[in-house]
């Protein structure tokens, strides 16, 4: 029924099914807790995981035990990649109550087989496996799934489609947009980006005193000048216009060229991946016109303030 309402959607892309649950691999006597996330086909339509292989390839869905392994999960347990003839044991603990007579009553176990190594440091502890090797390792039947995510044409329109999809499936379901789902996640990446940009703030603050020194440069410069106009007749407000436009001239140069310089660094950095998260996976960078917005206001603020302060200077460096 639920895949059938999502299937008519017109505003949902694709969706998938996702069984997720803590299990216990064991390779060799080496052994860790890890993050089972059990997947159907469709699952890379929604989250591109597959591009993040950087060692082997994507389970092909043809054998319910390929898995795919975080790498540095993967460098942890020593497990081999891609070896036809070594397989790890992934163990789960067995639902139910009373005694335990024999040690096959606590686990179900399968053995897998590891196909590639991703690179996500969100993801650090996790395998990635076809559904049934989770549904088979739960015992729960198939086409069944714990969650269904969900990738929409355009994630604007988020809460009318949910809205929409809860007066079709009812309120017993809980949907969760992604932002809600990873609330902490978001919440430190959003107090991340106003530190930095608190930083970027003070950095331009303190550079625009250069803008100050290029203005008094300028009025000692041509003091001579400056004296000769106001003989002439121009009155001191007129010269002091002069010197704030001169300012504003050079913060406009300057963010102009900053933004051009700055979109071009990205754009290579998109394409070429000049910097590095880790020694396989580039920096992500994504570019927002709202980012382009504040950067400008911001510099062209402390840029007018500047210039107007300091050219309010002009009368007193004539008289020096």
């Amino acid at each position: 029924k639920v895949t059938g309402i999502l299937s008519k959607e017109q505003e949902i892309a694709h969706f998938s099914k996702v069984i997720e649950e803590k299990a216990y691999i064991n390779y060799k006597g080496n052994g860790e807790i890890v993050y089972l996330r059990g997947v159907d086909s469709a699952y890379t339509k929604v989250n591109p995981i597959d591009s993040t292989v950087f060692y082997g390839k994507y389970p092909s869905f043809k054998y319910s035990n390929e898995v795919i392994m975080e790498t540095q999960l993967n460098n942890r347990l020593e497990i081999p990649v891609a070896s036809e003839d070594d397989y790890a044991q992934i163990l789960m603990p067995r639902p139910g109550v009373g005694l335990i007579s024999k040690e096959a009553d606590i686990f179900n176990k399968k053995n897998f087989f590891t196909t590639g190594v991703f690179t996500n440091s969100q993801m650090a502890s996790y395998i990635v496996a076809p559904l049934e090797l989770s549904a088979e390792l739960l015992g729960m039947p198939k086409n069944t799934a714990y969650s269904i995510v969900i990738k929409l044409k355009d994630p604007a329109k988020a809460n009318e489609v949910r809205n929409r999809l809860m007066e079709k499936l009812g309120t017993s379901l809980e949907m969760k947009t992604k932002a809600e789902e990873n609330a902490a996640f978001w919440k430190m990446i959003n107090t991340e980006k106003l530190m930095i940009y608190l930083i970027f703030g003070l950095v331009i603050f303190i550079t625009t005193f250069n803008l100050a020194g290029a203005i008094i440069i300028i009025q000692l410069d041509k003091k001579e000048q400056a004296k000769s106009l106001i003989s002439m007749g121009m009155s001191m407000a007129k010269l002091r216009r002069v010197y704030f436009n001169t300012g504003i001239l050079i913060v406009v140069f300057g963010v102009s060229v900053g933004l051009v310089v700055g979109s071009l660094i990205c754009y290579l950095q998109q394409h070429f991946g000049f910097f590095k998260a880790t020694a396989a996976l580039p920096f992500p960078v994504k570019i927002e016109w709202q980012n382009y917005l504040i950067v400008a206001a911001t510099a062209l603020l402390f840029g007018i303030i500047i210039s107007w302060i300091f050219s309010r200077g002009s009368k007193r460096q004539l008289r020096s």
